[in-house]
């Protein structure tokens, strides 16, 4: 199943200009999911990261996994409306190659365990087939 922006828009709160994921493609609801953006140059954050050299910075490059994992959970949890994904924790973040402007990119997200409420992913983004980054990262879901 591929989701555009809107279907995205009524799974998670993030809108812009914190909205990293412009499709995603759900592999497994709830276990695997792939993201995809283009970070156009006149994303807002070029401007200071960095003046004459623009990288995305590290922690958005992690929001756009988390992003990505929230997407994949609430696909399969959409009958809860009433529901929260809060990002919990960042572990074994690693960034090996910048993303650059008008760079398009991919996040991957796999899940890796739960416990209660509390999922954990595993997620690698890819600038064309090459890994420039990969973390594990932790996400509670909340009912209202």
């Amino acid at each position: 199943m591929i989701l555009d922006i809107q279907a995205i828009k009524e799974l998670i709160p993030h809108r812009n200009p914190f909205l990293f994921i412009d499709q995603c493609e759900i592999k497994i609801p709830g276990e695997h999911g792939i993201a995809y953006k283009k970070f156009n140059e006149d994303e807002y954050f070029f401007k200071g990261h960095f003046p004459n050299n623009p990288i995305v910075p590290g922690v958005i490059i992690v929001e756009a996994m988390a992003q990505t994992a929230g997407i994949v959970v609430s696909y399969k949890l959409k009958e809860y409306t009433e529901k929260s994904v809060l990002f919990m924790s960042v572990n074994k973040a690693k960034f090996r190659k910048p993303i650059i402007p008008n760079d398009n990119v991919s996040f991957e997200v796999k899940f890796i365990n739960r416990v209660r409420d509390v999922y954990k992913f595993h997620g690698i983004c890819y600038k064309d087939t090459i890994k420039v980054s990969e973390s594990e990262f932790s996400a509670m879901i909340t009912y209202k």
